[in-house]
């Protein structure tokens, strides 16, 4: 409940750039979203966790003691002056110094169909879209699932954004020949040291990006971080999927049917890891709600305070 409330602020305040007297009750800031989000696209999740923040019906004032830290997060953002967030600013910066479109790449599914409303991963590239920035995004096919390519793809079509998916060892060839301006993905896993877990291939993706001086940045809610881990290598388990997932694929068939085809040699083992971790030495910056930071015990610890040096829950 608490990472909804300072989520829906953040999401709230950054949507509609509420302003206020610090004398209103949370009950009229409330209605005040409902109001001025008439045309704009908020999800049931938003109002519902708005409510959460608000404590209901329940009348009270910013200066109100009994309000929790995360209510006054909401409020913060929800009083804040719409501005661009740091991620858009950097593809702003981009797009000031080249020619054409900026050229994002991005790994697996983190967009709406994955975390609600904007996504974590493709929320900058909506948000540059709209915001009039020229973006084109290389999706990843992601093998063996294709996320990239079926859920990625799609989501970037409905929304207009131009994209062209590509084979997942595509990536390296086109930092090479300077095709890729910023790489964004997300994380299923954080450590409280900037490492990330996300899904496999990722970490090949870093590599590629460090070495061609592509800035490579990593999208999470806070809820992904876990504190009490240090070290992502040898602290976070990664699960071996079933080998039919290698060696066979599903798509559709000229028919119209989704059908199964065997790719892999019959006889032939398969081994399926599902993630992989990427160490924080390797990673630009790390996007959250709170802002962006470097991916380090304590760049998290200065967007975090409230988590920085405690045990874990």
């Amino acid at each position: 409940k608490d990472t909804i409330m300072h989520e829906v602020g953040h999401t709230l305040g950054l949507k509609h750039n509420f302003k206020a007297s610090t004398t209103v009750s949370l009950a009229q800031l409330r209605d005040k979203a409902y109001t001025e989000s008439q045309g704009i696209s908020g999800s049931v999740m938003d109002y519902n966790a708005f409510n959460l923040a608000t404590k209901g019906e329940r009348e009270a004032t910013l200066n109100n003691t009994t309000l929790g830290p995360y209510d006054y997060w909401a409020i913060e953002y929800a009083y804040r002056p719409m501005e661009p967030a740091a991620e858009v600013r950097e593809l702003q910066a981009i797009a000031a110094r080249k020619p054409g479109p900026v050229q994002v790449l991005t790994h697996c599914n983190a967009g709406w169909l994955a975390t609600v409303d904007w996504g974590t991963a493709l929320a900058p590239i909506y948000l540059a879209h709209d915001a009039g920035i020229a973006v084109h995004v290389w999706v990843d096919e992601t093998r063996p699932r294709n996320q990239g390519a079926a859920l990625t793809a799609y989501e970037l079509g409905a929304h207009g954004v131009p994209h062209t998916v590509i084979a997942d060892n595509a990536g390296g060839h086109l930092m090479q020949h300077a095709q890729v301006d910023m790489v964004i993905v997300g994380t299923d896993r954080t450590t409280a040291t900037g490492d990330v877990a996300n899904k496999i291939g990722t970490y090949l993706k870093a590599l590629a990006a460090h070495d061609n001086g592509v800035p490579f940045y990593v999208a999470l809610p806070s809820p992904t971080i876990d504190w009490s881990l240090s070290d992502g290598l040898r602290e976070i388990p990664i699960e071996e999927r079933a080998a039919r997932e290698v060696t066979h694929l599903s798509g559709l068939a000229e028919d119209g049917e989704v059908h199964a085809f065997r790719v892999v040699a019959p006889g032939s083992p398969a081994a399926n890891p599902a993630f992989d971790v990427t160490p924080a030495r390797l990673v630009t910056g790390l996007i959250t709600e709170r802002g962006v930071c470097e991916a380090s015990a304590e760049g998290l610890a200065r967007l975090f305070p409230e988590r920085a040096g405690r045990p874990p829950a």
